[in-house]
């Protein structure tokens, strides 16, 4: 239905950070969700909240003469801190995949945070960086973009994110149809390819061909600049999905060649980087 971070800064207390096009979908389906009678309350806080990306083998180093912070907190930690005066959280994450936090600020605070993140960050060599290179960075990492590689089209075995489902769970929404799938198998699987893509990478939705057939979709592409390699995330039919299978993308009217990669990240499999 979506894909959301959560943090939990108590028993009874939580923030949810789904995508921004995500906004109003999610609201409401939560909304729509809520218990009969619940003493939950919910409040989306969209705009008074702003998030800035700070990424990179040098990003702790950044932060550690700005921020009174325990910086060595583990992947997917978070914490409150300050940086300017003003207040924030540091969360470990990065869609990037690279060592990284996000800081998240109220909005008036976020220009002074800016600049201090800024003026710390240029002894290092800090740059921005916009919205299609971080598709490049999480391309090459398999992670997957919601309504693209994520979405109702696709089950959650399909999509290969089994590991977040807690199958010891007495009930959950969706789980009788997700052991039926388990049980038969899926018909579908996502994978990763690399693709001879010539001067465009594979858009959204291009077709995948095996001798002359079409086994599936394409729901991402770009270059990976690290690994020096057109990449595309899609799903094929399951027996095409072995790595090693070659295959073809139709990118604009143009059969290109790609191959089924081995499952994981191609950037930093062992994720030492982020958890570094």
């Amino acid at each position: 239905v979506t894909e959301m971070s959560v943090m939990a800064h108590g028993a009874d207390d939580f923030t949810l950070i789904t995508a921004a096009v995500a906004q109003w979908h999610d609201g409401e389906w939560l909304q729509s969700h809520l218990p009969a009678g619940s003493a939950i309350t919910f409040a989306d806080v969209t705009s008074e909240f702003a998030c800035q990306i700070l990424t990179g083998p040098r990003s702790r180093a950044i932060l550690a003469g700005i921020a009174e912070a325990d910086l060595h907190l583990p992947w997917l930690s978070h914490q409150q801190t300050q940086i300017a005066g003003r207040v924030c959280r540091l969360v470990r994450v990065s869609f990037a995949g690279e060592l990284g936090w996000e800081v998240h600020s109220k909005i008036a605070d976020t220009p002074a945070i800016f600049d201090t993140l800024w003026s710390a960050g240029q002894p290092h060599g800090l740059v921005p960086f916009g919205m299609e290179a971080l598709d490049s960075l999480r391309i090459e990492k398999g992670y997957r973009s919601w309504k693209g590689d994520l979405s109702t089209d696709y089950s959650v075995l399909e999509a290969g994110l089994e590991r977040f489902i807690d199958w010891s769970k007495p009930d959950f929404m969706g789980k009788a149809a997700l052991l039926a799938e388990k049980q038969r198998g899926s018909g579908r699987q996502f994978v990763t390819l690399l693709v001879e893509a010539g001067d465009c990478d594979t858009p959204a939705m291009s077709t995948i061909w095996h001798a002359g057939q079409a086994v599936g979709e394409a729901t991402s592409g770009n270059w990976g600049y690290r690994v020096n390699a057109s990449i595309a995330l899609g799903i094929v039919k399951t027996e095409f999905a072995t790595p090693g299978t070659q295959l073809t993308v139709e990118i604009y009217g143009k059969l290109c060649k790609a191959v089924v990669q081995p499952a994981g990240p191609l950037w930093d499999a062992a994720n030492a980087g982020i958890r570094a």
